[in-house]
């Protein structure tokens, strides 16, 4: 049987916290950040968690489950 191949995009967009949660970066960041608040590009700089929801399809493209 083969060995399983990663996914290069989401192995770029997604990373593994020491306690073994997900982290990603949050969107609506790229453009059109004019009609955006200060307040709100800030809170959007910080990473986030992958949900539970999600969870698992990430975990497949990365090898992990």
């Amino acid at each position: 049987m083969p060995k399983q191949k990663t996914n290069r995009s989401a192995a770029k967009r997604f990373s593994l916290t020491a306690t073994g949660k997900l982290k990603r970066n949050r969107a609506y960041r790229s453009h059109l950040l004019v009609g955006k608040s200060r307040k709100r590009k800030r809170r959007l700089r910080r990473p986030a968690l992958v949900s539970r929801a999600d969870r698992r399809r990430v975990e497949r493209m990365l090898c992990l489950r």
